[in-house]
């Protein structure tokens, strides 16, 4: 598990429409919130937070130094301007370090599927991250979802398939699907022109076998 960052903040009091001065002095208004303390309203020096929040993403453990007391948090929630896209307000969810919490982890896939590299097949992809339950210090920072194991169209991945650690449990549906290889559309073309080609020496047959018959009536 990689170290918690440390960013500084300091506690806040303005609020409402005047926090718009702190945002002009180059700080940041974030809440901190949690199950087991009061909400703690913060200000936060805008490039530090900006960094930090590039590095931690939504999983990875904050330690918010106010003074000499520290919280350990997660980003929960970054709002930001629509036209500038700067970070405008952050919420920030404390954390018991010993209470398992439900949060979504992204999903990565590594290598290449088999059937993709010999296009026998296309890939298609379910969900882009997933539920799990776990405690905040074993919070993966992804799932990695190997395609190699994808040889053959109709080969799938799904949740039931993913091999995680003991102390984790997801919470989406087992049947869920993650990954599956679908025949192409290039492989399908391929398929139909074989088959007509099969069929036609039959077709042509039966046609010759019916002139046939009919100059036989006559």
């Amino acid at each position: 598990m990689a170290e918690n960052l440390v960013l500084e903040a300091q506690p806040r009091e303005l609020v409402g429409k005047k926090v718009s001065r702190l945002r002009r002095a180059g700080l940041v208004p974030a809440i901190i919130y949690g199950p087991k303390s009061e909400p703690v309203a913060v200000q936060i020096p805008y490039r530090p937070l900006q960094l930090a929040l590039l590095k931690a993403g939504g999983t990875h453990l904050i330690d918010l130094q106010i003074g000499k007391k520290k919280h350990t948090v997660l980003a929960r929630e970054v709002q930001r301007d629509i036209m500038r896209g700067d970070i405008t307000h952050v919420d920030f969810f404390a954390v018991d370090l010993k209470a398992k919490i439900a949060i979504d982890v992204p999903l990565q896939f590594i290598n290449e599927s088999p059937a993709v590299a010999s296009k026998k097949g296309v890939l298609l992809t379910g969900p882009t991250m997933l539920s799990v339950e776990t405690l905040p210090t074993h919070i993966p920072e992804k799932l990695e979802i190997d395609l190699a194991t994808l040889k053959e169209v109709g080969d799938s991945i799904h949740v039931r398939d993913l091999k995680i650690d003991a102390d984790m449990v997801i919470l989406n549906d087992p049947d869920e699907m993650i990954a599956r290889i679908s025949q192409s559309s290039a492989a399908r073309s391929e398929e139909a022109e074989e088959l007509e080609a099969a069929a036609t020496p039959a077709e042509v047959e039966i046609i010759k076998k019916g002139k046939a018959d009919e100059e036989e009536l006559d």
